[in-house]
């Protein structure tokens, strides 16, 4: 099954788009996140994905209280990346209704807290992997580590990790496409499922990862391309069924 995600990104309690993760690049396309994230659902949306652009910058959840507010205004799951390096940050959001949550620069920095949650949650987490370079990036992009993104994935997915959310972020926000060679060889490498992100620009995007679902490739999220009207989400999830 392929699904797509549509994407919320929270800023200053905000939705908006950043180009490349450059917070000095940002657009608003709402000031009410939760009317989206309902739009969404109106739409055929099956899973809401929530970034936390503030809490990715500062290492710590910032929005969650409206990340709560958004995950009780629809029927949907909801998954939520950005800031959670502590067991708090994870059991905090999932208390609020959150179906799963993403961690991504503590499966770097942290691997022990990474692999305890790992142990308790299962696939309730997911791992971020965002790759520059094919080298993974943390701190809400803002470094990049030593650490290849096929290499972390495999060692994570020997220690429980079910779900991989792979961002090129060459193609993040640029709609020129995503990196689909790279997104499905870290599904054939890791053995488990992988949500492509970043680059999506049309539906041929969708139509085109929607073909590696049987190698793992699970689903994509998609963010500026719906909110432009490149994309419209209600004929995507139709022609990805019907893929």
């Amino acid at each position: 099954m392929f699904t797509i995600y549509p994407a919320i990104d929270i800023r200053d309690g905000k939705c908006v788009r950043l180009v490349q993760g450059d917070y000095n690049q940002e657009t608003i396309y709402n000031e009410n996140p939760v009317e989206i994230a309902r739009e969404w659902e109106r739409l055929g949306g099956s899973y809401i994905h929530l970034v936390d652009l503030d809490g990715a910058k500062v290492g710590q959840p910032v929005n969650d209280a409206l990340i709560g507010r958004i995950a009780s205004a629809v029927q949907v799951p909801v998954q939520v990346g950005g800031g959670l390096r502590t067991l708090e940050h994870v059991e905090r959001l999932l208390s609020l209704g959150v179906s799963r949550v993403i961690l991504g620069t503590a499966a770097i920095e942290n691997r022990a807290f990474t692999e305890a949650v790992l142990g308790t949650y299962g696939d309730r987490i997911a791992i971020g992997l965002d790759a520059r370079n094919g080298y993974v990036a943390t701190r809400g992009w803002l470094e990049t580590s030593e650490v290849r993104a096929d290499e972390l994935a495999a060692e994570l997915a020997s220690k429980g990790a079910e779900t991989f959310i792979f961002t090129d972020i060459s193609r993040d926000g640029m709609m020129q496409g995503p990196n689909v060679e790279a997104i499905a060889a870290l599904a054939k490498s890791s053995g488990r499922t992988v949500i492509a992100s970043g680059g999506v620009s049309k539906m041929d995007d969708l139509i085109t990862l929607s073909t590696y679902a049987k190698e793992g490739v699970g689903g994509a999220i998609v963010g500026k391309a719906l909110y432009t009207g490149s994309i419209d989400l209600q004929v995507a999830v139709q022609a990805v069924a019907k893929a």
